[in-house]
């Protein structure tokens, strides 16, 4: 890109900005999406520290009386630490997603255990999605276990559904979840800091890009430009906080092991990339 085209992606309305991450202080119920290298190693074993972490941080929100959901990815690079790598036919990884989801599910129980929080999982598929009885009925159960206090952990049903183990579809799912269960607010926590004019994994250069409004169409050219097999998974990120920034509310990509990350949120401090909200009054 040309120095010109990355001084609009650059380009912000502070004001606009401002008022967005107030927006995000004084969301009352937040999805909170976890990706898989947020949770694992680099060898795919589970990271007792990385999945702690992220607890505590999900715990400051939940004693700022915010209402929190959980989206973690992670069931098939916990299993492939128990079983092994080097299985990658959609049908071992099926099998290695019913691995590590238990093994998931037994982490995220005691960390919460440590702060006296109760957790609940819950599986789904697109199909539950789009049929509109087991919408309702998985949006009522969503319901009840807030109302209970209760943290809900969903996750892809690997077992049973193969287009996530293709395409990381846990970022789209949980946009989908934000505007069907009435949310405030979208996090999208993943191992960088938020989305950058390049692919900072293996660029000196590349510049985090503070906010994301009228210049999505740069951002959009700028991350299909820069994104390789490793670095992918940005697009699908940037997809889903669009979907839900189109819908009026705010969201944010940010780094999962920045310091007090989702408090800096909570408190309007600037972390990650925000995305402005178009229906919501604070389009730029």
């Amino acid at each position: 890109m040309s120095e010109t085209d990355d001084e609009e992606v650059l380009r912000v309305d502070g004001e606009a900005v401002d008022q967005t991450r107030e927006l995000a202080a004084d969301a009352d119920r937040v999805i909170v999406k976890a990706g898989t290298n947020s949770l694992t190693d680099a060898e795919s074993n589970l990271d007792d520290a990385k999945l702690d972490k992220l607890v505590d941080d999900l715990v400051d929100l939940l004693n700022r009386d915010k209402e929190v959901i959980l989206v973690s990815s992670g069931a098939v690079g916990a299993g492939k630490g128990l079983v092994g790598n080097g299985h990658e036919t959609i049908e071992e990884l099926q099998a290695l997603s019913t691995v590590g989801q238990s093994h998931l599910m037994r982490r995220y129980t005691e960390s919460f255990e440590r702060h006296g929080y109760t957790v609940a999982q819950i599986l789904l598929s697109q199909d539950d999605l789009d049929n509109p009885d087991r919408f309702t009925n998985f949006r009522n159960t969503i319901e009840t276990l807030l109302e209970w206090g209760v943290v809900p952990i969903i996750n892809e049903n690997d077992a049973v559904g193969t287009e996530e183990l293709r395409i990381g579809d846990n970022d789209m799912l949980s946009s989908s979840l934000a505007m069907g269960v009435d949310v405030d607010l979208l996090v999208t926590l993943t191992d960088v800091g938020g989305v950058y004019t390049g692919n900072p994994k293996d660029d000196d250069s590349a510049t985090l890009i503070e906010a994301v409004g009228r210049n999505y169409g740069h951002v959009e050219e700028l991350i299909d430009e820069s994104a390789a097999e490793s670095f992918g998974g940005i697009q699908t990120k940037v997809s889903g906080a669009r979907t839900v920034s189109e819908h009026g509310l705010p969201a944010v990509i940010a780094q999962s092991t920045e310091p007090d990350v989702l408090e800096k949120i909570a408190t309007e401090k600037p972390v990650g990339t925000i995305f402005i909200p178009i229906n919501g009054g604070h389009n730029e």
